[in-house]
């Protein structure tokens, strides 16, 4: 790929950047060579990298990493403990730091903004009492170490104070997508044998009211670990069984308001190992239940914090928005990378585009943001509104765009560059995953940026692209690999070491590999072409297709199905749903309507399927193992190639006159 950058390094974004401190403090002149000195000598890169952004120990570490278990199974800052509530907030809140003449603890920590307009504001110093209060209160719910939480949630401040409340006591809590449906929600507190489920009793989306208790309720119901659910109350309505002390004695059920405003506003910090648990957040793979990944303490909070550093030069006072899901890796990254590096995060609940075309950028004018995220399908989203919607509002304050989630395609990705960006705000592209903590793929401010590449692989991360015998090459399509391992790579799959070990390390010999096509040029600018095995990225959220399946297959019409990722203009990508029907069912466009609306009733409407096609077969394997590659490629119109694997080619066919007559 011959592009040329879109975007060039300025004294501006050089001078007092997180990445200038860095290469002054490891006495390395250049970008180049601090790369290099990341991979080559990753003990002294961390150890400087923490220094800088402050991040404190109760007990340092007295090892970088032990590797005896193999680079699968690495122990980061042996000896080490902390906690990641007292990074993000509580070291805020002690000492004389401060930012621009103001007192750390006064700077804002949380804004919040509900789509109807309210606005809620903390500081520091208020979200450390909050986190607290939080803290006790699920502690009187019997919450311990090692306990698992739900936070079946929309983006409110109180997921963020339940977030870090978990943390601080040594507790292990699930971010869940707040448009699952009670199977996907129940499913993943079942598996993690979650003890306590957080929800709201709803949430407001293009001016309508969401219930979520109804569904929590459900899901609960399928998990018969949770002993109790707190329910904060956004839409209102009676508490379920009285107030206080009362309700956490007697019943399963109580508002947040009832319980959390009444505990004290100190509580002790869990002194946690630096490979203890705080997350487990759940992903998507081609087969079986959905992944759950697990993370620790000095794993996905530093990582994420380096990232914002290192990557989108985010400093302290300045405002970060990624418009994201808690359930989503980008919620939880943003809000542990952001207060840990003493910015503001801001929270936005609804629709981008309620009640008016405007309402993203009249938030990002109204609460000042410096940094925005977006993902390349809320851009196009938003693009055919044209720029009038834009140009209604003062975005001088914006310094860096980001975006992730999918690949780029260059016409929304030069929209979001020239009418938000005026042509002066760096896109930093990132990739990555949730099994990686954030990034293996970026862009720094110090190194030109090519439209909807990425200008360098995350320091740290030694990446490559490896051809089919493991060979790296440039300038050539290859699987994304990591050839070392790195701090917030996940630990793992929850119960599940077969599962995770087969995912990324059975490949190639002792090399993590991603699952995404990649290309590198001679430039050493990388772009990332899709991903290399069959999960789907609907609007840049991961789905596995087992998962599309076994929704659909709770119609009583269904006797098998197979999902593929299919090219939309809106969300990237979305999902086509190819059934074979049960005897005694007739295809019919009311019966497909029907098994779409089946799985969105369990997965969520987000993961609706944009079609269902009716076949006779699946076309599969002699070992019965159903060809999604294959049904794809033939429903595109694109070559199959080789099938002779095949126990029925001829379903081949029936896929490709299903493309014709749709």
């Amino acid at each position: 790929m011959r592009a040329e950058p879109v975007w060039y390094p300025s004294p501006q974004y050089a001078q007092g950047s997180h990445l200038e401190g860095l290469m002054a403090a490891l006495g390395v002149s250049g970008y180049d060579a601090l790369y290099r000195m990341s991979v080559e000598h990753p003990d002294r890169f961390w150890a400087r990298t923490l220094e800088l952004l402050g991040i404190e120990w109760f007990e340092p570490y007295r090892q970088f990493v032990d590797l005896s278990r193999g680079p699968e199974w690495p122990e980061w800052f042996v000896g080490g403990r902390l906690n990641l509530a007292h990074n993000a907030v509580t070291r805020h809140t002690q000492g004389p730091r401060s930012v621009r003449g103001k007192p750390a603890a006064a700077l804002p920590a949380l804004i919040w903004e509900g789509e109807d307009g309210k606005i809620v504001q903390y500081n520091f110093r208020e979200l450390e009492l909050a986190v607290a209060q939080a803290s006790n209160a699920f502690a009187a719910l019997g919450v311990r170490r090692g306990d698992r939480v739900g936070l079946f949630l929309p983006m409110l401040p109180e997921t963020a104070i339940a977030a870090l409340a978990v943390a601080r006591l040594g507790a292990i809590f699930i971010p869940l997508f707040s448009g699952f449906g009670a199977q996907a929600v129940g499913s993943r507190l079942a598996d993690a044998e979650a003890k306590l489920l957080v929800t709201a009793d709803g949430f407001f989306r293009r001016g309508a009211r969401v219930p979520m208790k109804s569904v929590a309720e459900e899901a609960a119901a399928l998990a018969p670990s949770v002993e109790r659910v707190v329910i904060v109350r956004r839409l209102g309505g009676p508490s379920p069984v009285g107030s206080g002390e009362t309700a956490v004695r007697s019943g399963r059920d109580i508002y947040w308001d009832d319980l959390v405003p009444q505990q004290a506003t100190t509580a002790p910090t869990e002194s946690m190992s630096s490979m203890d648990p705080f997350m487990l957040i759940y992903t998507s793979g081609t087969t079986g239940r959905p992944k759950g990944t697990v993370h620790y303490h000095a794993g996905f909070p530093l990582k994420a914090a380096q990232d914002l550093a290192h990557l989108f030069d985010l400093r302290a006072g300045e405002v970060l928005f990624w418009f994201t899901d808690m359930g989503w890796m980008m919620g939880p990254w943003a809000i542990l990378g952001g207060l840990a590096l003493g910015a503001t995060v801001v929270l936005y609940e609804g629709a981008p585009d309620y009640p008016s075309p405007d309402r993203l950028w009249a938030l990002v004018a109204r609460h000042r943001v410096t940094h925005l995220g977006l993902s390349p399908t809320l851009v196009r989203a938003l693009v055919p509104f044209g720029t009038e919607p834009v140009r209604k509002h003062d975005l001088s304050t914006l310094r860096v765009l980001g975006s992730t989630g999918e690949p780029w395609n260059p016409e929304p990705y030069l929209w979001l560059f020239h009418e938000v960006g005026r042509g002066r705000c760096p896109i930093i592209n990132y990739s990555g995953g949730t099994e990686v903590s954030g990034g293996l793929l970026g862009c720094v401010t110090h190194r030109p940026i090519k439209p909807a590449g990425f200008n360098t692989a995350v320091p740290g991360i030694q990446a490559r692209v490896l051809d089919d015998s493991g060979r790296p090459v440039k300038n050539a399509v290859g699987e994304l690999a990591v050839l070392a391992p790195w701090p917030g790579m996940t630990r793992g799959f929850w119960r599940d070491r077969g599962r995770y070990h087969q995912t990324y390390w059975s490949r190639f010999p002792n090399v993590w590999v991603h699952g995404d096509w990649a290309l590198e040029d001679d430039d050493g600018h990388w772009f990332i072409l899709g991903r290399s095995d069959d999960t789907l990225k609907i609007a840049g959220k991961r789905v596995g297709p087992a998962e599309l399946e076994s929704a659909a297959a709770g119609h009583a019409a269904v006797r098998e199905s197979a999902a593929v990722g299919v090219p939309d203009e809106l969300k990237g990508e979305t999902a086509a749903l190819f059934v074979v029907l049960r005897p005694g069912f007739d295809p019919s466009d009311k019966l497909a309507e029907e098994i779409r609306e089946k799985v969105a009733e369990q997965l969520g409407k987000p993961l609706k399927p944009q079609s269902v096609q009716f076949v006779s077969d699946l076309p599969k394997t002699r070992n019965a193992k159903v060809m999604r590659r294959l049904i794809r490629a033939a429903y595109l119109g694109e070559a199959t190639g080789d099938t002779s694997a095949l126990e029925n080619p001829w379903a081949i066919d029936a896929i490709r006159t299903a493309r014709n007559s749709g």
